[in-house]
């Protein structure tokens, strides 16, 4: 396994902004250490109550959506959801799901289940990070950690919706490239194809649709939705908490830093960190969410080794504007990798089963041990919606001008 980390680098960096700055990308352009604790300093300045931070968090969300040009947000169209091909395990299902997220793009995933789908059920959303390896297995959606913590969420009495990132392996690679091979994904594909700037406006809009076909499902309960991912799915994860209410839960694993912004054009290839109007950094996006539950998730080997001691309390003094401190956590393991392995799965199962009401009861064994052998990784030809087998419907959007027009040409809220 490998993880993919592109790094363009920009102008020097600037910890400040001004009416007459232009709007800013962080890609390449990250801050120091020193400089990342320098600026939550600064920001601890600028809100000392609830009354104020709440002004800010407006702000930000404003200035995000704008970054993300999803401001205006586009008008929301059908989702036209199939789900398809059930297999069914040890107390849950698994599904193939397409549905489009504007008119001719379709994401795609994968629906997790409990088997009593009569009752109602916490919901879970899955986006995953920028991981690679040599085989679709080890890639996206497809990646036995992602694969492990999905079913295990199922069998805990949660709906989860794991999907794939923008033109990053799995089926949407292909309405990027269309001479490209879906069951064979590779690293030049996605130099080429992932890593630009409409990856993040197309996979943010892609989040906040994906919320809309959970909406679409009579088993789920929409009003308790988690989400969690890893890297460049724990981006997402902050992200998406901080510019949609209907989040109630994030669990973000190995992303939040005060001075690390992301080294994709899908994280950091549009100004959403700085503008004329604005700077912040991930930690105070993700701190948008307080005071609803959030978990953050270190290791001692990438840039959110110091998270204990320098973003976890700014975040913290954020949720205390509302007394709700016990609503935030964060768990480190500081001789771990950059991952979403098994130990750091463990104290986000424990989480949700406290803040969602899952059954943890339902996935450990007799010695107290949470025990994933029954939650199956399957193979990942199984889970595609769209293969060189399976052609997209005929409406579908090819290639990466086609994705470009359509987005830019979306009818737009008034």
């Amino acid at each position: 396994m490998k993880l993919i980390l592109i790094v363009v680098m920009t102008a020097s960096l600037i910890v400040g902004c001004n009416n007459n700055q232009k709007p800013k990308l962080r890609q390449g352009d990250f801050y120091t250490e020193a400089q990342g604790k320098e600026e939550l300093a600064k920001l601890e300045t600028m809100y000392t109550n609830k009354e104020q931070w709440e002004e800010r968090k407006k702000l930000l969300r404003e200035q995000i959506l704008k970054g993300l040009n999803l401001s205006p947000m586009p008008v929301k169209t059908p989702v036209n959801a199939v789900v398809s091909d059930k297999r069914i395990y040890d107390g849950y299902s698994v599904e193939n799901v397409y549905f489009e997220s504007m008119p001719g793009y379709y994401v795609c995933g994968n629906l997790y289940r409990p088997l009593n789908n009569v009752a109602k059920h916490p919901v879970v959303l899955c986006p995953h990070g920028h991981f690679e390896g040599d085989s679709l297995a080890e890639w996206g959606r497809f990646r036995f950690d992602q694969q492990k913590r999905c079913a295990t969420f199922a069998r805990m009495g949660a709906l989860v919706f794991s999907y794939s990132m923008f033109a990053w392996g799995g089926e949407s690679i292909k309405q990027i490239d269309t001479a490209c091979v879906i069951e064979k994904p590779s690293r030049e594909i996605f130099e080429k194809w992932h890593n630009f700037p409409i990856a993040l406006s197309m996979q943010t809009l892609n989040s906040i649709r994906a919320l809309d076909f959970i909406e679409t499902l009579p088993d789920a309960d929409a009003s308790k939705i988690a989400i969690t991912g890893a890297s460049g799915g724990g981006t997402q994860t902050f992200l998406l908490a901080a510019i949609d209410d209907r989040v109630s839960i994030s669990v973000p694993v190995v992303m939040v830093s005060c001075h690390f912004f992301g080294g994709c054009g899908c994280e950091s290839g549009m100004p959403i960190h700085e503008s004329a109007k604005h700077f912040t950094n991930n930690a105070e996006i993700a701190a948008m969410i307080a005071p609803k539950p959030m978990l953050l998730v270190s290791d001692g080997d990438d840039w959110t080794k110091n998270e204990p001691t320098v973003e976890y309390p700014f975040i913290k003094r954020t949720y205390s504007f509302y007394s709700a401190e016990n609503n935030v956590e964060q768990a480190h393991f500081p001789n771990a990798v950059h991952n979403y392995n098994a130990e750091k799965r463990v104290p986000v199962y424990s989480f949700l089963a406290k803040h969602m009401g899952l059954n943890l009861q339902a996935v450990t064994n007799t010695q107290g041990v949470v025990d994933e052998t029954n939650s199956i990784f399957e193979n990942a030809e199984l889970m595609l919606s769209f293969s060189s087998k399976k052609p997209f419907p005929a409406n579908a959007l090819m290639g990466r001008e086609a994705i470009e027009k359509a987005f830019n040409n979306l009818e737009r809220s008034k």
